[in-house]
């Protein structure tokens, strides 16, 4: 009897140990991923549309003010690049292409692969289909946008240039598959760890991105 009695306490302990475990641990649901940093089809419109036209201004006459004319070696670059594979740009005109971008509506989305792969992770294919629904909305579609993948620092400079360069391009086949974008509007660049968005913290998931950039807007794309 003495025995009994002394398994039913255990037991029962057991019983009152999970019940209070059970009301201090917060429960886990499927999917839920506190650093999901999916961006939605809009906030990628708002951030790659142009820059709208400055209103008319009053006086003894009213002059629509021109757009800026294109620059001569940004369009030349545009279309020495354009159309070419990813890995065959030289290391001058993926500065070029740096430097050209700079003043241009662009957006950083920091979407993930699998490990050491191009694959796109599951949990950002949101992200890339956001961005496909963008570039074919009617605010964007038909422009050139410069796609630039990026890596953190970790490991060295060739295997991050080429990873770089191998996201960059599944980034762009998705688009080209999925949304039947032109491959021609998706110059393809990657930059390895040489351009980290958070250089203070050099092995950073910030650092693991892509910048797309809206390069020319459609009514004066020269294709």
């Amino acid at each position: 009897m003495r025995l009994a009695a002394k398994g039913l306490t255990a037991i029962l302990s057991v019983i009152a140990i999970g019940a209070a475990l059970s009301l201090t641990v917060p429960p886990a649901f499927a999917g839920d991923d506190s650093n999901n940093k999916n961006v939605t089809e809009d906030e990628i419109v708002r951030a790659l549309a142009p820059t709208p036209k400055k209103p008319l201004t009053r006086g003894l006459s009213i002059t629509p003010q021109a757009d800026p004319a294109p620059n001569p070696a940004e369009t030349k670059l545009i279309q020495t690049v354009r159309g070419r594979a990813t890995r065959s740009l030289s290391s001058t005109e993926r500065e070029e292409l740096a430097s050209a971008v700079k003043d241009k509506p662009n957006i950083d989305l920091e979407i993930t692969f699998d490990y050491n792969s191009a694959d796109i992770s599951t949990k950002s294919l949101p992200s890339v289909q956001a961005l496909g629904r963008a570039l074919t909305s009617p605010e964007l579609k038909g422009s050139t946008f410069v796609v630039a993948g990026h890596t953190d620092a970790a490991g060295g400079d060739s295997y991050n240039q080429d990873l770089s360069e191998r996201r960059a391009d599944s980034i762009k086949r998705y688009l080209v598959e999925k949304y039947s974008i032109a491959a021609t509007d998706l110059v393809t660049v990657g930059y390895g760890k040489s351009k980290l968005k958070d250089p203070s913290q050099p092995l950073a998931e910030v650092n693991r991105r892509v910048q797309v950039v809206n390069m020319e807007n459609k009514a004066t794309a020269s294709k």
